[in-house]
Protein backbone atom coordinates (compact mmCIF):
# COMPACT_ATOMS: atom_id res chain seq x y z
CA UNK A 1 0.00 0.00 0.00
CA UNK A 2 1.81 3.12 -0.90
CA UNK A 3 2.01 6.67 1.47
CA UNK A 4 -1.33 8.68 -0.30
CA UNK A 5 -3.34 4.82 0.02
CA UNK A 6 -2.22 4.61 3.53
CA UNK A 7 -3.28 8.06 4.40
CA UNK A 8 -6.59 7.53 3.18
CA UNK A 9 -7.40 4.60 5.16
CA UNK A 10 -6.34 5.93 8.32
CA UNK A 11 -8.30 9.73 7.77
CA UNK A 12 -11.85 7.31 6.92
CA UNK A 13 -10.89 4.97 9.92
CA UNK A 14 -10.45 8.00 12.04
CA UNK A 15 -13.86 9.39 10.80
CA UNK A 16 -16.15 6.48 11.40
CA UNK A 17 -14.44 6.29 14.84
CA UNK A 18 -15.23 9.88 15.90
CA UNK A 19 -18.73 9.58 14.20
CA UNK A 20 -19.35 5.64 16.66
CA UNK A 21 -18.25 7.78 19.78
CA UNK A 22 -20.89 10.72 18.89
CA UNK A 23 -23.50 8.41 18.21
CA UNK A 24 -23.09 6.36 21.56
CA UNK A 25 -23.25 9.51 23.87
CA UNK A 26 -24.29 9.05 27.66
CA UNK A 27 -26.73 6.88 29.03
CA UNK A 28 -29.97 9.11 28.58
CA UNK A 29 -29.26 11.02 25.54
CA UNK A 30 -31.97 11.16 23.30
CA UNK A 31 -30.47 10.15 20.44
CA UNK A 32 -28.58 7.48 22.21
CA UNK A 33 -28.69 4.26 20.17
CA UNK A 34 -27.72 1.59 22.43
CA UNK A 35 -29.44 -1.34 19.81
CA UNK A 36 -25.98 -3.47 21.06
CA UNK A 37 -24.68 -1.98 23.93
CA UNK A 38 -27.24 -1.89 26.24
CA UNK A 39 -27.20 1.99 26.59
CA UNK A 40 -31.10 2.59 26.56
CA UNK A 41 -32.10 -0.76 27.90
CA UNK A 42 -33.97 -1.21 31.37
CA UNK A 43 -33.95 -5.11 32.93
CA UNK A 44 -37.02 -6.12 34.75
CA UNK A 45 -36.97 -9.22 36.91
CA UNK A 46 -39.70 -10.81 38.65
CA UNK A 47 -40.05 -13.53 41.36
CA UNK A 48 -42.30 -16.11 39.94
CA UNK A 49 -45.12 -16.96 37.60
CA UNK A 50 -47.39 -19.02 40.49
CA UNK A 51 -48.81 -15.14 41.69
CA UNK A 52 -51.01 -14.24 38.77
CA UNK A 53 -50.30 -10.70 39.08
CA UNK A 54 -47.04 -10.49 37.80
CA UNK A 55 -47.15 -11.67 34.43
CA UNK A 56 -50.37 -10.83 33.84
CA UNK A 57 -50.20 -7.16 35.26
CA UNK A 58 -46.56 -6.11 36.17
CA UNK A 59 -44.57 -6.90 33.20
CA UNK A 60 -46.88 -5.10 31.12
CA UNK A 61 -47.70 -2.25 32.98
CA UNK A 62 -44.18 -1.87 33.49
CA UNK A 63 -43.29 -2.21 29.71
CA UNK A 64 -46.47 -0.09 28.69
CA UNK A 65 -45.04 2.88 31.17
CA UNK A 66 -41.34 2.67 29.86
CA UNK A 67 -41.88 2.94 25.98
CA UNK A 68 -44.24 6.24 26.83
CA UNK A 69 -41.50 7.75 28.73
CA UNK A 70 -38.20 6.59 26.69
CA UNK A 71 -39.87 5.89 23.17
CA UNK A 72 -36.28 4.13 22.39
CA UNK A 73 -35.57 2.28 25.32
CA UNK A 74 -35.92 -1.54 25.69
CA UNK A 75 -37.07 -3.70 28.63
CA UNK A 76 -34.92 -6.70 28.86
CA UNK A 77 -37.15 -9.65 31.05
CA UNK A 78 -36.76 -12.77 32.67
CA UNK A 79 -38.88 -14.65 35.57
CA UNK A 80 -36.74 -16.11 38.43
CA UNK A 81 -40.05 -19.16 38.71
CA UNK A 82 -39.26 -19.30 42.29
CA UNK A 83 -35.73 -19.79 42.04
CA UNK A 84 -33.07 -17.87 43.84
CA UNK A 85 -30.45 -19.49 41.82
CA UNK A 86 -31.94 -18.67 38.54
CA UNK A 87 -32.78 -15.35 39.39
CA UNK A 88 -28.76 -14.82 40.23
CA UNK A 89 -28.04 -16.49 36.64
CA UNK A 90 -31.06 -13.72 35.52
CA UNK A 91 -28.96 -11.31 37.10
CA UNK A 92 -25.45 -12.01 35.14
CA UNK A 93 -27.60 -12.22 31.97
CA UNK A 94 -28.37 -8.59 32.07
CA UNK A 95 -24.70 -7.46 33.31
CA UNK A 96 -23.84 -9.40 30.17
CA UNK A 97 -26.82 -7.58 28.22
CA UNK A 98 -25.17 -4.22 29.04
CA UNK A 99 -28.70 -3.06 31.49
CA UNK A 100 -28.19 0.65 32.98
CA UNK A 101 -30.82 -0.22 35.09
CA UNK A 102 -32.03 -3.48 36.75
CA UNK A 103 -35.48 -3.48 37.90
CA UNK A 104 -35.81 -6.65 40.69
CA UNK A 105 -38.44 -8.10 42.78
CA UNK A 106 -36.26 -10.44 44.86
CA UNK A 107 -37.12 -14.07 44.90
CA UNK A 108 -34.93 -14.14 47.85
CA UNK A 109 -34.12 -10.63 49.42
CA UNK A 110 -30.86 -11.60 51.33
CA UNK A 111 -29.48 -14.37 48.48
CA UNK A 112 -29.55 -11.59 45.79
CA UNK A 113 -27.59 -9.25 47.99
CA UNK A 114 -24.24 -10.39 45.67
CA UNK A 115 -25.97 -10.31 42.64
CA UNK A 116 -26.97 -7.22 43.04
CA UNK A 117 -23.46 -5.89 44.36
CA UNK A 118 -21.96 -7.14 41.47
CA UNK A 119 -24.43 -5.47 38.95
CA UNK A 120 -23.84 -2.02 40.96
CA UNK A 121 -20.08 -2.59 40.37
CA UNK A 122 -20.41 -2.53 36.67
CA UNK A 123 -22.61 0.66 36.86
CA UNK A 124 -25.50 -0.61 36.98
CA UNK A 125 -28.26 1.71 39.16
CA UNK A 126 -30.52 -1.12 41.35
CA UNK A 127 -34.58 -0.59 41.89
CA UNK A 128 -36.41 -2.78 44.28
CA UNK A 129 -39.48 -3.74 43.04
CA UNK A 130 -42.35 -4.53 45.12
CA UNK A 131 -39.81 -6.40 47.71
CA UNK A 132 -36.75 -4.76 49.46
CA UNK A 133 -33.83 -6.74 48.39
CA UNK A 134 -30.43 -6.09 50.66
CA UNK A 135 -27.75 -4.68 48.64
CA UNK A 136 -26.47 -0.90 47.33
CA UNK A 137 -30.18 -0.50 45.95
CA UNK A 138 -30.93 3.05 44.77
CA UNK A 139 -34.47 3.10 44.81
CA UNK A 140 -37.45 0.80 46.14
CA UNK A 141 -41.08 1.01 45.15
CA UNK A 142 -43.71 -0.89 46.90
CA UNK A 143 -46.85 -0.35 48.81
CA UNK A 144 -46.98 0.15 52.52
CA UNK A 145 -46.07 -3.49 53.87
CA UNK A 146 -47.24 -2.98 57.58
CA UNK A 147 -50.33 -1.57 56.29
CA UNK A 148 -51.53 -4.32 54.45
CA UNK A 149 -50.86 -7.19 57.50
CA UNK A 150 -53.37 -4.38 59.69
CA UNK A 151 -55.98 -4.20 57.14
CA UNK A 152 -55.84 -8.56 56.64
CA UNK A 153 -55.84 -8.23 60.53
CA UNK A 154 -59.07 -5.82 60.85
CA UNK A 155 -60.65 -7.17 58.14
CA UNK A 156 -60.61 -10.76 59.55
CA UNK A 157 -61.71 -8.94 63.29
CA UNK A 158 -64.31 -7.22 60.84
CA UNK A 159 -65.71 -10.52 59.63
CA UNK A 160 -65.37 -12.00 63.11
CA UNK A 161 -67.86 -8.92 64.42
CA UNK A 162 -68.75 -10.68 68.06
CA UNK A 163 -67.29 -14.08 68.06
CA UNK A 164 -63.80 -11.58 68.24
CA UNK A 165 -62.81 -12.54 71.87
CA UNK A 166 -59.65 -13.60 73.51
CA UNK A 167 -60.79 -17.23 73.35
CA UNK A 168 -61.51 -16.99 69.84
CA UNK A 169 -58.86 -19.60 68.03
CA UNK A 170 -57.27 -17.99 64.57
CA UNK A 171 -55.07 -20.12 62.18
CA UNK A 172 -52.46 -17.94 60.98
CA UNK A 173 -50.61 -18.76 57.54
CA UNK A 174 -48.02 -16.36 56.61
CA UNK A 175 -45.74 -15.75 53.43
CA UNK A 176 -42.14 -16.76 52.60
CA UNK A 177 -39.63 -16.43 55.23
CA UNK A 178 -36.97 -15.33 52.81
CA UNK A 179 -39.72 -12.09 51.55
CA UNK A 180 -39.37 -9.19 53.53
CA UNK A 181 -42.57 -8.30 52.84
CA UNK A 182 -44.17 -11.61 54.64
CA UNK A 183 -42.11 -10.43 57.56
CA UNK A 184 -43.98 -6.61 57.35
CA UNK A 185 -47.28 -8.21 57.05
CA UNK A 186 -46.84 -10.33 59.86
CA UNK A 187 -46.04 -7.24 62.12
CA UNK A 188 -48.89 -5.55 60.86
CA UNK A 189 -51.14 -8.65 61.36
CA UNK A 190 -50.14 -9.08 64.64
CA UNK A 191 -50.36 -5.50 65.83
CA UNK A 192 -54.22 -5.77 64.65
CA UNK A 193 -54.83 -9.49 66.09
CA UNK A 194 -53.01 -9.41 69.14
CA UNK A 195 -55.00 -9.09 72.20
CA UNK A 196 -57.96 -9.71 70.79
CA UNK A 197 -58.46 -13.47 69.29
CA UNK A 198 -55.94 -16.47 69.87
CA UNK A 199 -54.01 -17.10 67.37
CA UNK A 200 -53.76 -20.83 68.24
CA UNK A 201 -51.57 -21.99 65.29
CA UNK A 202 -48.87 -20.04 62.93
CA UNK A 203 -47.12 -21.14 60.36
CA UNK A 204 -45.17 -20.38 56.60
CA UNK A 205 -47.19 -21.14 53.70
CA UNK A 206 -43.94 -20.46 51.88
CA UNK A 207 -46.45 -18.38 49.55
CA UNK A 208 -47.72 -21.74 48.18
CA UNK A 209 -51.03 -22.67 48.08
CA UNK A 210 -50.11 -26.71 48.66
CA UNK A 211 -48.14 -26.04 51.63
CA UNK A 212 -50.57 -23.66 52.81
CA UNK A 213 -53.20 -26.51 52.17
CA UNK A 214 -51.10 -28.39 54.27
CA UNK A 215 -50.40 -26.62 57.55
CA UNK A 216 -54.16 -25.55 57.04
CA UNK A 217 -54.90 -30.04 57.60
CA UNK A 218 -52.62 -29.79 60.09
CA UNK A 219 -54.04 -26.69 62.14
CA UNK A 220 -57.31 -28.51 61.85
CA UNK A 221 -55.96 -31.68 63.42
CA UNK A 222 -54.48 -29.99 65.93
CA UNK A 223 -57.29 -27.45 66.97
CA UNK A 224 -60.48 -29.40 65.95
CA UNK A 225 -62.18 -28.20 62.83
CA UNK A 226 -65.10 -26.77 65.16
CA UNK A 227 -62.57 -24.75 67.18
CA UNK A 228 -61.61 -22.54 64.87
CA UNK A 229 -62.84 -19.02 64.34
CA UNK A 230 -60.73 -17.75 61.23
CA UNK A 231 -57.79 -18.04 58.67
CA UNK A 232 -55.55 -15.20 58.33
CA UNK A 233 -53.55 -16.14 55.19
CA UNK A 234 -50.92 -13.60 53.73
CA UNK A 235 -52.12 -13.61 49.85
CA UNK A 236 -54.51 -15.04 47.61
CA UNK A 237 -52.70 -17.37 45.88
CA UNK A 238 -52.25 -19.58 49.42
CA UNK A 239 -56.22 -18.65 50.29
CA UNK A 240 -57.10 -21.11 47.32
CA UNK A 241 -55.52 -23.98 48.88
CA UNK A 242 -57.02 -23.55 52.45
CA UNK A 243 -60.55 -22.68 51.47
CA UNK A 244 -59.88 -26.00 49.77
CA UNK A 245 -58.72 -27.39 52.72
CA UNK A 246 -61.78 -25.81 54.51
CA UNK A 247 -63.90 -27.42 51.87
CA UNK A 248 -62.47 -31.22 52.33
CA UNK A 249 -62.76 -30.60 56.38
CA UNK A 250 -66.74 -29.65 56.16
CA UNK A 251 -66.01 -25.56 57.31
CA UNK A 252 -68.02 -22.96 56.16
CA UNK A 253 -68.46 -19.77 56.83
CA UNK A 254 -65.71 -18.57 58.98
CA UNK A 255 -63.67 -15.30 57.81
CA UNK A 256 -60.53 -15.99 55.54
CA UNK A 257 -58.30 -13.22 54.35
CA UNK A 258 -56.15 -12.63 51.28
CA UNK A 259 -53.58 -10.44 49.52
CA UNK A 260 -53.05 -9.24 45.93
CA UNK A 261 -56.60 -8.66 44.46
CA UNK A 262 -56.24 -11.50 42.26
CA UNK A 263 -59.04 -12.36 40.14
CA UNK A 264 -60.12 -16.86 41.89
CA UNK A 265 -59.72 -14.23 45.82
CA UNK A 266 -62.24 -11.86 44.45
CA UNK A 267 -64.46 -14.99 43.14
CA UNK A 268 -63.74 -16.56 46.68
CA UNK A 269 -65.09 -13.69 48.00
CA UNK A 270 -67.88 -13.06 45.83
CA UNK A 271 -69.17 -16.69 46.26
CA UNK A 272 -68.28 -16.45 50.53
CA UNK A 273 -65.45 -18.74 50.55
CA UNK A 274 -63.60 -15.62 51.95
CA UNK A 275 -63.79 -12.78 53.27
CA UNK A 276 -61.32 -10.10 51.72
CA UNK A 277 -58.31 -9.67 50.42
CA UNK A 278 -55.77 -6.56 49.78
CA UNK A 279 -55.50 -4.54 46.72
CA UNK A 280 -52.77 -2.83 45.60
CA UNK A 281 -53.30 -1.50 42.60
CA UNK A 282 -50.49 -2.73 40.05
CA UNK A 283 -50.66 -0.21 37.64
CA UNK A 284 -49.80 2.81 39.96
CA UNK A 285 -46.95 0.31 41.26
CA UNK A 286 -45.47 -0.47 37.95
CA UNK A 287 -45.56 2.98 36.67
CA UNK A 288 -43.99 4.35 39.69
CA UNK A 289 -40.66 1.72 38.87
CA UNK A 290 -40.68 2.84 35.56
CA UNK A 291 -40.72 6.04 36.45
CA UNK A 292 -37.56 5.56 38.81
CA UNK A 293 -36.00 3.45 36.63
CA UNK A 294 -36.30 5.67 33.33
CA UNK A 295 -35.40 8.99 35.28
CA UNK A 296 -31.63 6.85 36.93
CA UNK A 297 -30.88 5.68 33.11
CA UNK A 298 -31.13 9.29 32.10
CA UNK A 299 -29.30 10.76 35.40
CA UNK A 300 -32.94 12.84 36.78
CA UNK A 301 -33.21 13.67 40.47
CA UNK A 302 -35.38 10.67 42.02
CA UNK A 303 -36.18 12.62 45.22
CA UNK A 304 -39.55 13.83 44.47
CA UNK A 305 -40.78 10.15 43.60
CA UNK A 306 -39.32 8.63 46.32
CA UNK A 307 -40.00 10.67 49.32
CA UNK A 308 -39.30 8.37 52.03
CA UNK A 309 -36.96 5.79 53.14
CA UNK A 310 -36.62 1.92 54.51
CA UNK A 311 -33.79 0.54 55.90
CA UNK A 312 -32.81 -2.88 53.80
CA UNK A 313 -32.11 -6.31 55.68
CA UNK A 314 -28.36 -5.37 55.18
CA UNK A 315 -28.68 -1.87 56.92
CA UNK A 316 -28.84 0.07 53.76
CA UNK A 317 -31.02 3.15 53.65
CA UNK A 318 -32.69 3.61 50.39
CA UNK A 319 -34.80 5.81 48.80
CA UNK A 320 -38.73 4.53 48.67
CA UNK A 321 -41.64 5.48 46.99
CA UNK A 322 -44.59 3.79 49.16
CA UNK A 323 -48.36 2.97 48.29
CA UNK A 324 -51.48 2.76 49.76
CA UNK A 325 -53.23 -0.65 49.87
CA UNK A 326 -57.04 -1.06 50.01
CA UNK A 327 -58.96 -3.62 51.62
CA UNK A 328 -61.45 -5.24 49.41
CA UNK A 329 -64.54 -6.89 50.66
CA UNK A 330 -67.96 -8.06 48.77
CA UNK A 331 -69.21 -4.53 49.99
CA UNK A 332 -66.57 -2.78 47.56
CA UNK A 333 -65.61 -4.63 44.79
CA UNK A 334 -67.44 -2.41 42.28
CA UNK A 335 -65.21 0.73 43.51
CA UNK A 336 -62.00 -1.04 44.08
CA UNK A 337 -61.16 -3.54 40.84
CA UNK A 338 -64.22 -3.12 39.21
CA UNK A 339 -64.18 0.88 38.94
CA UNK A 340 -59.86 0.62 38.46
CA UNK A 341 -60.35 -2.06 35.37
CA UNK A 342 -58.81 -5.10 37.06
CA UNK A 343 -61.56 -7.23 36.11
CA UNK A 344 -64.79 -6.73 34.51
CA UNK A 345 -67.92 -7.71 35.81
CA UNK A 346 -68.06 -10.14 33.33
CA UNK A 347 -65.10 -11.70 34.37
CA UNK A 348 -65.84 -11.90 37.82
CA UNK A 349 -69.12 -13.65 37.98
CA UNK A 350 -68.31 -15.69 34.76
CA UNK A 351 -69.92 -19.49 35.35
CA UNK A 352 -69.90 -20.75 38.97
CA UNK A 353 -70.14 -17.54 40.14
CA UNK A 354 -72.93 -15.89 38.18
CA UNK A 355 -75.84 -16.83 40.83
CA UNK A 356 -73.51 -15.51 43.57
CA UNK A 357 -72.98 -12.28 41.92
CA UNK A 358 -76.34 -11.17 41.73
CA UNK A 359 -77.00 -11.78 45.28
CA UNK A 360 -73.88 -9.64 46.07
CA UNK A 361 -75.55 -7.06 43.44
CA UNK A 362 -72.71 -7.57 41.13
CA UNK A 363 -74.87 -7.91 38.20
Amino acid sequence: MNATMRRVVIGTAAVSMALSVAACGKAGDKDNDSSSSGGKSIGLLLPDSVTARYEKFDKPYFEAKVSELCSDCKVEYANAAGDANKQAQQVRTMITKGVKVLVVSAQDSAAIKSSIQAAVKKGIKVVAYDRLAQGPVSAYVSFDNEKVGQLQGQALLDSLGAKATKSSKVVMINGLDADPNAALFKKGAHSALDGKVDIAYEQSGEWSDVTAASKMKTAITQLGAKKIAGVYSANDGMAGGIATTLKGAGISGIPLTGQDAELAGIQRIVAGTQSSTVYKAFKPEADAAAQLAVNLLQGKDIKSLATSEQTSGSGDKVPSQLLTPVSVTKANIKDTVVKDKLYTVAEICAGEYASACKTAGLQ
